[in-house]
Formats: C-alpha cells, sequence, structure tokens
C-alpha cells in the first residue's frame, strides 16, 4: 500500500441520490467521478437489481442526475444536458426501463429543478427560473437584493416557480406567477394538488410560508399563518397533513431544523422533533460528494415518519410514531447517512464512514446490506488515517468533542507538527465522515486535530447559539483544543502548530493570529475578515450578519468593527497564506483583498492565492483541478514553515 497523493482526490468517485422502486425490485442512483481529460465531472444514472445485487449502468450521458421512479415503475426519469452542454439550462428526460433510447420531454434554457412525477404518470412537475422581461445581459439594472447568489451568480432578474409537463405531448403550463420565489413543492397522493413553499418577501429571505393550489390551476391558497424557514416537503397518505423540514428561527440562524407537520385545512402546525433538541439538516462535513448533492425530505410510510438526525457528529435516521410521536433510530451507528428513500419497510440508504466515502447499503428484514464498492479498488492501495475521538471539558464545565489523525506514516518514537482545521457555519460540524482534505494532511506527514466547538450543529441549540459572542466562546473551545491534545498525545511538536479552516472556518484562522502567536503557519480559506464588508457585498450578509453580530452597524457599530479581524490586523505575527475563489458570493472577494492588503501595509508575512473559477466551496464542488491546486498551495505554505 502506498500513500494517499493529492491527485487520488479526483479518483473518488461519489455515490449519491438511491431511489427505490415502487415495488422495491430496483434501486437507481447517481454516479459522480472526474474526467480529467476535460477538467470536469461525468455524472451517470446505475440501477441495481434489489434481489440478486446486479449493478448496471443504465444512462451514459456526461450529466444525467435526479432519476426518479414512474408511479407503475416502468419508467426512469432524470435530468440532463446531453442537447445543452455547455450552453446554460436543463432537459427532462424519461427512460423505458424495459429498454429502448430515452426519450426528451422537455429543455429549458432557465433550468429545471425538483422533477417529480403526477401520480398518474401522465405530467411531471418541476421548478423553472423565469426571466424578467427588462433584463439585459451587459447592463443590469438592480432593483432588490441580494444582487447575486453564491453557485448561481447574478440572481436578481429571475424569479423560480412551478411548471407542469404533459409526459406524452411536452406541452408545458406556467402553475405559478407573480413576485416570489418557489422553493420545494409536491404532488398531493390523489394528484389532485399541490403544496409548494415560497419566498414571499425579498428582505425576509429565511421567512416562508405554505400554499396549496389545484393541479389544474387557480389561485394558490396559503395554509401556515406564520412564515418561517422551510425545506423539503411531503404530504400525509390521506392528504390532510404536510411533513416538512423546518425551523420557526427563535433563536435566528442557530435554530435547528426540525420535522413539522401542518394541517392542511386549518394550518395548525407541530414541531415534531423539536423536543430532542438536535436538527434534521444536511451539515456534517463530507468533503467527496462533488457538485451534485440532494436534499433528503421527511418521507410518511404508513404510520410512521422517517427523518435524518444530526448528532455528535452522526448523521442517522430516525422515525416518529404518527399515533403517538414516540421517536426511534432506525439506521444508527458511527456513520453519515447521506440520502434513503424507503418502501414498505424497505430502505435504502448511502452510508459514509471516517474510511470509505459513500456506498448504497439497503436494509430489509432486520439486515443491512452493502449493494456498491464503487470505491473499494482504490481504498485498498492506500493508507488511510483512521480518526480517534477523543473529549475534553472545556473551563467553562462543558464537554467538546474532537478527533484526532496520525501521518499516514506514523511512527512512535517521532513528534509531528499539527494543523488545526476549522469548520465552517459556524452551525456546521466535523464527525463520523471521509474526508479527503484531512486524509492528504496526514499523508504529507501531519497530526490532524478537529474538534466541534460552541457554534457546531449535533448538539443542543444553546450550544450552537453564538450570536453576538463570535471570537469569544468558540476560541475558547479551540485554544483549549490545543492545550488538551499538545499535553495528551507526546508525539505533537507544541511549537510546530498550524491552523486552516473554510467560510467561518477561515473567519476564525483570521480571528485566532490577531489573538495568539502560537500558531507557526496559516491558511484562510474563503473566509471572513470584515463584518461590515460581509453585510454589504455578501449574497446572505444582509440578514446573516445582523442575526450573527447583533442588530445592523448603524445600532452596533463597534460590534462590527470589534469583531473584525482586519481590526486587529496589526498584532498578526503568523505567516497567512489567503485562498479564495473569485466566484464566491458568500464570502465575497473584498474579504480576501481587505486583509491581504492590510497585511502587506504592515509589512506581515502574507501570501494570496486566487482562483478564477469557483463558488463559496469550490473546494469541495470546483473545477477538478482547482481541488488539486488548493491542496498543494495548502500543503507547500505549511511545509515551508512547519518542517
Amino acid at each position: 500500500m502506498r500513500v494517499l497523493k493529492v491527485e487520488d482526490y479526483n479518483r473518488i468517485i461519489s455515490v449519491v441520490d438511491p431511489q427505490l422502486s415502487p415495488s422495491s425490485d430496483k434501486i437507481a442512483f447517481v454516479t459522480t467521478k472526474v474526467d480529467s481529460s476535460k477538467d470536469n465531472y461525468i455524472m451517470n444514472i446505475w440501477v441495481i437489481e434489489s434481489d440478486s445485487g446486479e449493478v448496471v449502468l443504465f444512462t451514459k450521458g456526461d450529466k444525467d442526475c435526479w432519476p426518479r421512479w414512474s408511479p407503475n415503475g416502468r419508467q426512469l426519469l432524470f435530468i440532463s444536458k446531453r442537447i445543452l452542454g455547455e450552453e446554460e439550462g436543463r432537459e427532462l428526460w424519461v427512460l423505458n426501463v424495459g429498454g429502448g433510447e430515452p426519450r426528451l420531454i422537455c429543455k429549458r434554457s432557465e433550468g429545471i429543478e425538483l422533477a417529480q412525477w403526477s401520480p398518474d404518470g401522465k405530467k411531471i412537475l418541476f421548478i423553472s427560473r423565469v426571466i424578467d422581461e427588462e433584463f439585459e445581459k451587459d447592463v443590469h439594472a438592480v432593483r432588490r437584493i441580494p444582487v447575486w447568489f453564491n453557485g448561481i451568480g447574478y440572481s436578481h432578474y429571475f424569479r423560480k416557480h412551478l411548471f407542469i409537463v404533459d409526459v406524452y405531448s411536452g406541452n408545458v403550463r406556467q402553475l405559478t406567477s407573480g413576485d416570489f420565489d418557489v422553493l420545494y413543492a409536491s404532488f398531493s397522493n390523489k394528484g389532485d394538488k399541490i403544496c409548494f413553499s415560497a419566498k414571499l418577501d425579498d428582505m425576509k429571505p429565511r421567512r416562508h410560508h405554505l400554499f396549496i393550489i389545484p393541479t389544474e390551476g387557480g389561485e394558490p391558497r396559503k395554509i401556515s399563518k406564520e412564515g418561517m424557514f422551510i425545506g423539503p416537503l411531503n404530504w400525509s397518505p390521506d392528504d390532510k397533513y404536510i411533513v416538512f423540514r423546518g425551523s420557526d428561527l427563535h433563536r435566528g440562524y442557530a435554530t435547528h431544523e426540525n420535522i413539522w407537520l401542518i394541517n392542511v385545512d386549518d394550518g395548525k402546525i407541530e414541531n415534531l422533533t423539536g423536543k430532542l433538541d438536535r436538527g434534521s439538516s444536511k451539515r456534517v462535513y463530507y468533503d467527496v460528494r462533488g457538485p451534485y448533492s440532494v436534499d433528503q425530505p421527511p418521507i410518511w410510510e404508513d404510520s410512521y415518519i422517517y427523518f435524518p438526525l444530526s448528532s455528535n457528529g452522526r448523521i442517522n435516521v430516525y422515525r416518529l410514531n404518527v399515533e403517538d410521536r414516540d421517536v426511534e433510530p432506525i439506521i444508527s451507528g458511527n456513520f453519515l447517512v447521506d440520502n434513503f428513500t424507503i418502501r414498505k419497510e424497505v430502505m435504502v440508504y448511502t452510508r459514509v464512514t471516517e474510511i470509505e466515502p459513500a456506498e448504497v447499503w439497503i436494509y430489509r428484514d432486520g439486515k443491512h446490506i452493502k449493494l456498491t464498492n464503487f470505491n473499494e479498488e482504490f481504498l485498498g492501495q492506500v493508507k488511510l488515517s483512521k480518526p480517534e475521538r477523543f473529549e475534553y471539558t472545556a473551563s467553562d464545565n462543558v464537554v467538546i468533542e474532537g478527533w484526532i489523525m496520525k501521518p499516514a506514516e506514523f511512527k512512535e518514537d517521532e513528534k509531528y507538527p499539527v494543523i488545526l482545521n476549522i469548520h465552517g457555519g459556524p452551525k456546521s460540524a466535523f464527525g463520523y465522515a471521509f474526508m479527503f482534505e484531512n486524509q492528504i494532511l496526514a499523508a504529507n506527514g501531519y497530526v490532524v486535530v478537529y474538534v466541534n466547538p460552541r457554534g457546531s450543529d449535533g448538539y443542543s441549540e444553546e450550544f450552537a447559539d453564538i450570536r453576538g459572542h463570535y471570537g469569544e466562546r468558540d476560541y475558547m473551545d479551540l485554544m483549549e483544543a490545543i492545550d488538551y491534545v499538545t499535553s495528551k498525545y507526546k508525539f505533537i511538536d507544541q511549537d510546530r502548530l498550524g491552523v486552516t479552516g473554510l467560510s467561518y472556518g477561515g473567519f476564525m484562522t483570521n480571528w485566532i493570529i490577531t489573538q495568539t502567536d502560537r500558531f507557526k503557519a496559516a491558511v484562510s480559506l474563503n473566509g471572513i475578515c470584515s463584518w461590515i464588508a460581509e453585510f454589504g457585498t455578501a449574497d446572505i450578509g444582509f440578514h446573516f450578519v445582523p442575526d450573527q453580530i447583533g442588530g445592523d452597524y448603524w445600532i452596533n457599530r463597534e460590534a462590527y468593527i470589534e469583531k473584525s479581524p482586519l481590526a486587529h490586523a496589526n498584532k498578526v505575527k503568523t505567516p497567512l497564506m489567503i485562498i479564495h475563489s473569485i466566484e464566491d458570493y458568500r464570502c465575497w472577494l473584498d474579504q480576501a483583498l481587505l486583509f491581504y492588503t492590510a497585511l502587506k501595509y504592515l509589512g506581515k508575512e502574507a501570501e494570496l492565492v486566487l482562483f478564477m473559477k469557483g463558488s463559496h466551496v469550490f473546494s469541495r464542488s470546483g473545477v477538478p483541478s482547482h481541488r488539486i491546486k488548493r491542496l498543494k498551495h495548502m500543503i507547500r505554505w505549511f511545509n515551508k514553515y512547519l518542517k
């Protein structure tokens, strides 16, 4: 076996979105792999015979994804770019499972999202953009915020609405219209109506409402009384209720996303899982998923609602008994369930562990069986570092969870430099998931430490809520983590400490080096140095920053300045590499330029690495060659100062 190489990042195949057929005899799913010759990704759909376990390549387009079975199980719809290629937009195709060529249903330059069969199999519902008639590509007249959105680009000139296409004629009909955005939608089980969630107010983008509209069209009826964050949704079997993942935002961004129930007739709403004090959103870091990711909805099957639950670095599957509201784990362990579907007590899911990327599993008759092994050959060739969990008691008596990885070629009698890796969010988490970034650092001779400090997901809401206190208890948790590991693990050279992080982790990296000089090298990735700039230029800045820092700049000017690393740049002694992507609209380019310019002006050791393409998370889902180059720059910087 050999040590992992940076280029191996592009050898890993991502396995996503398992979909069980109506009769449970077949499973469709998507693989994403890198095409190095085109510096791009190839997405294909595969089908497994659930009884025999035979895995068959079902489509051969470069960008085939979103497989969804027809109600009778004889057809599979999917979204692709077979005709459009590099042009903007998406296409909707249908393939007969018994054989034959796929049939184009419709294509739209405005895109196609979240396609779904009608219960009778005659129509397909989807969401698409509606472009402002006055929009000009070369001159933008902007009248609302945000101007742009991360991963999309300029977003001020379109709305998102519901459309229905006839499977046989290809005729497309727009179902909703107006100055709002449709976010999620679902056919009722009878097929006579549709429930959708919508953002009505651009200035309150996380306050959504639920509506019911007849399938044949008409005026939508609002069923929700209070605006709240609303994620993916489904109907109850009797069409009397809607179940959805959502948040009432009582703690702002720190609020857990729970599973909620709303009565379609009277709008009465109930938080089904709030008592668990854990969330159901996908926030645990897993960096080999690639550009295709699917949001997991709650699923109502018979008298149970199945949902994911994020806790202590795990994402497991639970179910709630609708009759007595009891909750029990169904698939649990030290791993992530990335996605799942269930039909009649048969569940298929993708499982991720610390040392294995996602593969498809089936749970049937009380047994868990692994059905795919796309990465088995590659994993058998390389040495990986097995993370070791640890916990320590912080100075305020709260237990903090973390993990440590030894170098891949560890020797007992040697001391090694350590890199502290900080997750983003802050309401994200590290956990029991494969992280190539951490593995490649370990392969290059580093001890890697990562923890879930205050602000992280997977614990209580109180634990997650650091609003107004950035750089305080969260910073102390991280410093105390370093104190703990350097005292416990004798193979750590505490004179060779490095720190890195992405997004909030980039902010915290910037903050740390303005507060202490104990780190000898730092790499800040797509982070924040100025909260004033973040408020004005980021896609979510105008609502995220007031929530996190406490009010707006005009009423809390001191905090906006004091909590900004830029204000303390003169204290920096640690050599810093700043890595940023030009198309990052979550933490815009000005964050990197401001901090880099300040450090150079002040005579500090700093380097700026700019990637000309890529969104906020280009390190995970960006151009494949950029993922490699980013890691090489990080390793170069740490090697220069820590070895």
